[in-house]
């Protein structure tokens, strides 16, 4: 099975926001600025740090990040800070607030936030270089001096937390590419980085294929004689310029942390709005009609092809075949009761349980039976690539009519490339849009729901 390793830095930056947010606030309450509404006051500069931070990108600082660029970004944040907090007097005629303390207050929260900022960056850098912690194998593709460069600064630079393991010289007699993949998938790697001027379009093609197919990070260290058509991100190493081929939105801490806050509220409420009752009365019915558990739990492919186990309530028969061969039309399986709760998708409510465990998500790629994971990750290109996002309970996929039993090659083919789309293009507001849309055919009812 195709495994990668799990990272906590995702927690780095919710963490960072929590404390700026304590430190201004905190504050706020023990300066004498003399502020008449300190729940508008304390509400106003909260929403204003963090819509600040995220046009600045206050918060994204990476392993290899430039102390110049975190100052930059300190100077930019409480630059536009500043401006925020004395717009407040007014915005909101507050005639009484001493103007003196306001100032002293904004050089306190400016220190204090600067020192915060620059000891969490050294601590990180403190972390990887002697601990080794949150370390990332990497191997470099190519021999030029842009490579070199680059192994050059994964030795040295030990802070960045990058361990290099092997280089491979596309251009040696003895270069085959197929071991260059093997290496790569039986030795942990994390990372590619390839010389561009160093391989062929076809050989280009193989570790763009390889690296989807098999949840690895590739980079590109460019040439000038060539230009790609795909949109790239371009971040600095050092001095080393380096291309990303794939940005996946719910990479970034600030979108992670959004989702995860969604499907912890939005899983609370199902559970105790409606699973705490309903709950109850399907098990009865379920146990009247036929023998055996209330509930489903099957073996399902998650985030970074982990395993996990997976609920819903029966609406079959206990069977041995429950685990290799999905529910098809007039399937003889399904009970009465079971029926009802497939075609309103109501069997898939306890999923809820596994957003709220962090298994899943209320939008996702739909996880799929580890049989079927083996049998499409060798059979459809990209399939892996679903897997760099929890599962959902829905997905975009789901809501465009592929969903339930794969008939042909042509469900799956489009699955993925809903599934694809939806990561590479994830936004907050189109899980909401995938939410309703569910909620809507599961009212009027679905063709392959059964």
């Amino acid at each position: 099975m195709i495994t990668k390793k799990h990272r906590f830095s995702g927690l780095i930056t919710p963490i960072s926001y929590g404390i700026d947010l304590l430190v201004i606030n905190v504050f706020a309450y023990l300066s004498p600025i003399n502020f008449q509404n300190p729940i508008l006051f304390h509400t106003y500069i909260s929403i204003a740090w963090i819509i600040m931070s995220l046009k600045i990108g206050f918060y994204k600082v990476y392993r290899y990040t430039k102390v110049t660029n975190i100052l930059i970004k300190l100077f930019t944040q409480f630059f536009f800070f500043f401006l925020i907090l004395y717009a407040y007097i007014g915005f909101f005629k507050q005639p009484l607030m001493s103007r003196l303390a306001l100032a002293k207050y904004f050089a306190f929260v400016f220190v204090a936030i600067s020192i915060l900022k620059f000891l969490n960056y050294i601590f990180l850098m403190r972390y990887r270089e002697r601990v080794k912690g949150n370390i990332r194998n990497v191997v470099v593709i190519g021999k030029n001096k842009m490579t070199n460069q680059l192994i050059n600064v994964f030795k040295d630079r030990t802070e960045y937390g990058y361990e290099f393991k092997r280089q491979f010289c596309p251009k040696n007699g003895d270069f085959d590419i197929k071991q260059c993949l093997f290496y790569i998938a039986n030795n942990n790697i994390d990372e590619i980085y390839c010389s561009v001027s160093s391989l062929q379009n076809e050989e280009l093609l193989m570790f763009i294929d390889f690296a989807d197919n098999n949840l690895k990070t590739l980079k590109f260290i460019p040439d000038n004689k060539y230009i790609f058509s795909k949109k790239l991100k371009f971040e600095y190493y050092d001095y080393v310029p380096i291309l990303s081929l794939r940005d996946i939105p719910l990479h970034g801490p600030i979108n992670a942390f959004i989702k995860r806050s969604f499907d912890v509220v939005f899983s609370l409420v199902i559970i105790f709005g409606l699973l705490i009752w309903i709950a109850p009365l399907l098990a009865i019915l379920i146990r009247l009609e036929s023998k055996g558990p209330i509930f489903f739990i099957q073996k399902r492919t998650g985030i970074d092809n982990r395993e996990f186990q997976c609920y819903k309530f029966r609406s079959m028969a206990v069977n041995k075949a429950a685990d290799e061969l999905q529910a098809g039309k007039n399937d003889m399986r399904v009970t009465k009761i079971g029926k009802f709760i497939r075609s309103t998708s109501i069997d898939e409510l306890p999923q809820f349980y596994n957003v709220l465990f962090g298994n899943m998500s209320v939008v996702g790629p739909r996880p799929h039976m580890l049989k079927h994971t083996d049998e499409y990750a060798n059979k459809v290109d990209k399939y892996m690539l679903r897997h760099f996002v929890k599962p959902g309970i829905t997905g975009l996929a789901q809501v465009k009519g592929y969903r339930g039993e794969i008939e042909t090659d042509s469900d799956i083919l489009n699955r993925i490339k809903f599934d694809i789309f939806y990561i590479e293009n994830w936004s907050f507001f189109m899980d909401l849009k995938i939410i309703v849309q569910t909620m809507l055919n599961a009212i009027s009812g679905e063709e392959k729901a059964y």
